[in-house]
């Protein structure tokens, strides 16, 4: 008994660190800026090379403002950063892509306590912000090949808006759409990846995209054109599956992606704007909390104690 050691918990440490989690994410996500750069070019590359370094200087200033340790080097800044710029036309202004890293950032990341603390996804957040004050400049979608990085820029209607594009150049990416929605294979194969990889659970992709299939179905939709366009698999796979912003039971998991599906199908059917899954991601995150508290494990054994404790009342 002297050598009885009393500390708190946690009394095992995993070896998975923030820093490893992240750099698989930035890995899983490879792909899909892999493809923006082969249908848009360099432009792309250089927009999302802005988000990111753009981030990280905002966190980076950020945390020596408020006089904090930094932070920088966990590099979730950095996926923040990719993240958003994936969620982003190849036309956008680069001024405006740091607008939107300084919202992600330092309004719903930072002032909120940091990574940990933030009640909503900041990617999700900053696209929302930017396309409700910038609409024109996030609704300019360049055509694939059309050399973006030039003066004279060929623009077209996203598939969700047009329908005339084919299920094959929508599951390879040679549409028209922000960088990383356009190809559904190169988003699949990062998903994937993740899945494996045990950093995301399948519940809340598979939950969200199967809402967004049933109810497109049952409405008499073509299911196939609604689950390749758009930001249907960026959102399930790499927003919708945020550690800090999303529920932490599997059953809360699953219904956190069938609210998203729901509110997704709403606003794609109904709705004035085209594409509803940055909308439902952030809905769903204010209701994350309310998801936890009802779908909370209970510990074992606590069904036997309260019903002793109301036999001995």
């Amino acid at each position: 008994m002297k050598n009885l050691i009393v500390s708190a918990s946690p009394h095992r440490r995993s070896e998975v660190t923030t820093q490893k989690i992240m750099l698989l994410v930035i890995i899983s996500l490879l792909p899909a800026i892999a493809a923006s750069a082969v249908f848009f070019g360099a432009r792309a590359i250089a927009l999302i090379a802005v988000c990111c370094s753009s981030a990280v200087l905002f966190e980076y200033l950020c945390r020596r403002v408020m006089k904090r340790e930094q932070t920088i080097s966990d590099m979730s800044a950095a996926v923040t950063g990719i993240i958003l710029a994936l969620n982003l036309p190849p036309t956008l202004p680069y001024w405006i892509a740091i607008v939107g890293s300084f919202i992600a950032i330092v309004i719903v990341k930072q002032l909120f306590g940091g990574l940990g603390q933030n009640f909503a996804n900041p990617a999700v957040t900053a696209r929302i912000v930017l396309m409700l004050s910038f609409t024109s400049h996030m609704t300019t979608w360049a055509v694939p090949g059309s050399g973006v990085s030039s003066d004279t820029i060929v623009t077209g209607a996203t598939p969700l808006v047009s329908g005339e594009a084919s299920l094959t150049d929508l599951f390879i990416g040679n549409v028209g759409g922000c960088l990383g929605e356009t190809s559904a294979l190169a988003l699949l194969i990062g998903g994937l990846f993740l899945i494996f990889k045990k950093i995301i659970s399948p519940s809340t992709p598979a939950a969200f995209i199967g809402t967004v299939a049933l109810l497109t179905w049952i409405s008499g939709g073509n299911v196939m054109y609604q689950l390749l366009s758009g930001g249907l698999f960026l959102g399930a796979f790499f927003m919708a599956t945020d550690y800090v912003t999303t529920p932490v039971t599997t059953k809360g998991k699953v219904v956190f992606g069938i609210g998203c599906g729901l509110v997704t199908f709403i606003i794609r059917k109904f709705g004035s704007y085209p594409e509803g899954v940055s909308f439902s991601i952030l809905l769903m995150n204010i209701l994350t909390p309310y998801i936890d508290m009802f779908t909370k494990t209970k510990p074992l054994g606590m069904k036997t104690i309260k019903k002793e404790e109301k036999k001995n009342a």
